[in-house]
């Protein structure tokens, strides 16, 4: 699985990127869209900036949802060395 923090600096990237098109398309901020939307496709597999997209989320998702686990798994640790 891709690193978590990794995905998380492409898709602010990628978010600012669109921003600053929309406000005013640079040659420049065309270039970085182009790449990080290359980047989020390689990382993730996909075919299409709206499948990364997709896919990055679930990647943050999955991460998100380990770490909870990991937490509740301590917190139960936690309870059982106290009694």
């Amino acid at each position: 699985m891709p690193d978590p923090r990794r995905v998380r600096v492409l898709l602010a990237r990628y978010a600012s990127a669109r921003i600053a098109l929309a406000e005013k398309s640079t040659l420049a901020w065309q270039q970085e869209l182009d790449d990080v939307t290359y980047t989020l496709c390689v990382l993730t597999g996909a075919r299409s900036i709206a499948d990364a997209i997709a896919a990055a989320d679930g990647i943050l998702e999955r991460h998100a949802q380990g770490q909870r686990e990991m937490s509740s798994e301590t917190a139960g640790e936690d309870t059982a060395l106290a009694a």
